[in-house]
């Protein structure tokens, strides 16, 4: 799909649909008001019917209006002029491009982002059309015999009562970059198992390395284990598979500068292992390497923004397979941070890659540690699927991180973590135990994890309730894709 910003007056503009706003109660946008004098009083004539009412959400599609350019008007509901808010305005732009995809036009012109929106400025608006036009477009069905015909709309246009400045093809710029990482996150995360190996993960970071010159590092089991990295070697024990750790790095900044580390979980099948899961939704599993794939979509969002940072993706990438040399339940494994772990419950191995990873990442130097992982269903519980949840060592960083979910409304929940809940992870044969039971099942998760942070400013997404939907939507989401780009953007803007 391609995106372009311009001023220009929407009874004028030639394209396959034009949209534009309507108030409940029949208050016309500013757009909308030009394309009913234009229509001579066409559009607030069907209004005055009760052909459309103007509720958030509803739509009504015109064809052939007089004395208007485009193919047909889109009319879309923004609710009440006094509840405006970002939430009606995006179930505006959700049921303005449902509506465009049900057509045959190939290119839609859009009046919205001009709408007066309290607290959100013009590039947020400008960002949100261009993410949810990408996401209402998306299918995967590559892997069908015979793939569905492709949407028709191919190109949006952004319309405008002023021209647009720099700051406002920037954020159309930074979409656009944002729009292909989440894609590219949510191709990853919707491949089954048998295609999307660690071996086929290292492949796409090569991939990504070669077309936006980044370095890209692949380290293998041997590797590893002369690393000393235990805990991630005993989860992949019982796999055929390979596992990988994957580093890729991008160098936008200063050579001086220090880097920001992602760290993306990427167990891409979990059965379990020995504490082998139950076979309803199993199938989800496929799912566990999101947090990898957030870190490939996100370095890639930021190689084609060009921000003038160092970052760094690793992540380690194995699956967690029964067989007989899986680990068992009681075994005691030694971490690369010399840390020795009881292995409780071998479904809780997100944690024990995890923690090998985050001590690599230590060798960057770096200023600051992210780790983006499906990791714990009391997540889930705790949250829903609407916010991640977000743990840190450092107030200022899960603030930073907050703000910038919140601007790209892809929200993450700031939870505890507090010492009180690490007695929950004592062993009596090791330093900790991998589980530290039901109560707190995120928090203690967090906490294992936080045992292995104590160098630097660190952070914990668990997006085990935001990565994917299950059901008849059933398909990753591309999330926190938004969110992480956007706090990188906020912080190239700080420096």
């Amino acid at each position: 799909m391609e995106f372009s910003i311009k001023q220009s007056s929407p009874e004028k503009q030639r394209a396959g649909c034009v949209v534009v706003g309507v108030y409940e109660g029949g208050k016309l946008s500013a757009a909308a008001q030009l394309l009913d004098k234009a229509a001579a009083h066409h559009l607030s004539d069907l209004i005055a019917r009760g052909d459309m009412n103007g509720k958030a959400g509803s739509t009504l599609m015109l064809h052939h209006a007089a004395n208007i350019a485009a193919e047909r008007v889109l009319l879309v509901g923004l609710g009440k002029a006094a509840e405006f808010s970002a939430k009606q305005f995006l179930d505006a732009l959700r049921a303005a491009f449902a509506a465009l995809q049900k057509t045959a036009c190939k290119d839609a012109a859009l009046y919205l982002a001009d709408l007066a929106l309290k607290g959100r400025d013009e590039a947020w608006k400008i960002k949100q059309t261009v993410l949810i036009a990408a996401e209402s477009g998306y299918r995967f069905d590559q892997l069908k015999s015979k793939p569905a015909d492709a949407p028709a709309l191919r190109k949006v246009m952004l319309g405008c009562a002023d021209k647009p400045g720099s700051t406002a093809q920037q954020a159309l710029d930074q979409a656009i970059a944002i729009a292909r990482g989440a894609k590219l996150t949510k191709d990853l995360g919707n491949l089954p198992g048998n295609i999307c190996t660690p071996t086929y993960l290292a492949d796409q970071a090569k991939a990504i390395a070669k077309h936006h010159k980044l370095k890209v590092t692949v380290l293998e089991e041997k590797d590893m284990h002369k690393l000393g990295m235990h805990s991630l070697l005993s989860v992949t024990r019982g796999s055929a598979q390979p596992a990988k750790l994957i580093t890729l790095e991008y160098k936008g900044g200063e050579k001086k500068q220090k880097p920001i580390v992602l760290v993306g979980k990427g167990i891409t099948f979990d059965t379990g292992g020995t504490s082998l899961k139950p076979g309803a939704e199993m199938d989800e599993m496929k799912y566990d390497m999101c947090g990898a794939a957030t870190a490939l979509g996100t370095m890639q969002a930021i190689a084609e923004m060009g921000l003038k940072l160092n970052v760094v993706a690793v992540i380690p990438s194995c699956e967690n397979m029964p067989d007989g040399a899986a680990s068992r339940p009681g075994d005691i494994v030694t971490s690369m941070s010399g840390q020795t772990i009881e292995i409780l419950n071998t479904d809780a191995e997100g944690r024990l890659i995890l923690c090998d990873a985050l001590t690599y990442a230590g060798r960057f130097e770096p200023d600051t540690v992210v780790d983006i992982a499906t990791l714990t269903g009391a997540c889930v519980i705790a949250l829903g699927n609407v916010a991640t949840g977000l743990f840190s060592n450092d107030d200022k960083l899960a603030k930073e991180l907050l703000d910038a979910g919140d601007y790209a409304y892809d929200r993450a929940w700031h939870m505890p973590l507090w010492d009180d809940y690490q007695q929950q992870l004592d062993s009596n044969f090791a330093d900790m135990q991998n589980i530290g039971g039901r109560a707190g099942g995120s928090i203690t998760a967090a906490c294992f994890l936080s045992r292995f942070t104590k160098d630097y400013r660190w952070a914990h997404l668990d997006i085990a309730g935001t990565a994917w939907k299950s059901g008849k939507d059933k398909g990753a989401t591309g999330r926190p894709v938004p969110l992480l780009t956007q706090y990188l953007v906020n912080l190239e803007n700080s420096k």
